[in-house]
């Protein structure tokens, strides 16, 4: 049987509930919402990708930026799960300071 090409519209539930969440609990200055969802469209789009051309043997296709990361795994069914994380980042956080060479 065929493997089925994989769409950014297969997985409109999954960003829609991330851009839910998005909207209502992450703070942020860098994106608006509609922002926001072109971003996480284009991830998905590059998760696809990076799933489909997978080396054998591996389970996963994942996209990420500074701010989200999407992960599409293998199943049972025909339509791998989707998942959207949001990578905490904050502005105050301190970068290490380079050391000093001898």
């Amino acid at each position: 049987m065929p493997r089925m090409t994989l769409q950014v519209e297969d997985f409109q539930k999954e960003i829609a509930v991330a851009l839910r969440a998005y909207d209502k609990y992450v703070v942020c200055v860098e994106k608006t919402p509609d922002e926001f969802l072109k971003s996480t469209q284009s991830l998905v789009g590059k998760a696809i990708d990076a799933f489909e051309n997978r080396a054998p043997g591996l389970r996963h296709g994942i996209a990420l930026d500074r701010h989200l990361t999407v992960i599409l795994s293998e199943r049972a069914s025909d339509i791998p799960h989707c998942g959207i994380y949001f990578n905490l980042h904050s502005p105050y956080q301190r970068k290490p300071v380079a050391q000093k060479s001898k």
